[in-house]
């Protein structure tokens, strides 16, 4: 498996998620570790609406690597 530092992870996600919010989202929970709950609080979301925000980018994300 190919690990990835965190600015070309960064860098990854700028590239093929187009919704800023979700970059954020993303940023936050993959680079930053904040939990689903940190999440949701920071963003005025329900922990189930940041999961699937997490989740569905991250098929897109994951899909775009070799």
């Amino acid at each position: 498996m190919i690990e990835y530092t965190n600015s070309q992870m960064v860098l990854l996600i700028r590239e093929h998620i187009h919704s800023e919010r979700d970059r954020i989202i993303l940023r936050d929970r993959l680079i930053n570790g904040m939990t689903m709950e940190k999440l949701s609080e920071k963003h005025e979301l329900s922990v189930r609406q940041i999961k699937n925000i997490i989740y569905r980018n991250e098929r897109i994300l994951f899909s775009k690597l070799p």
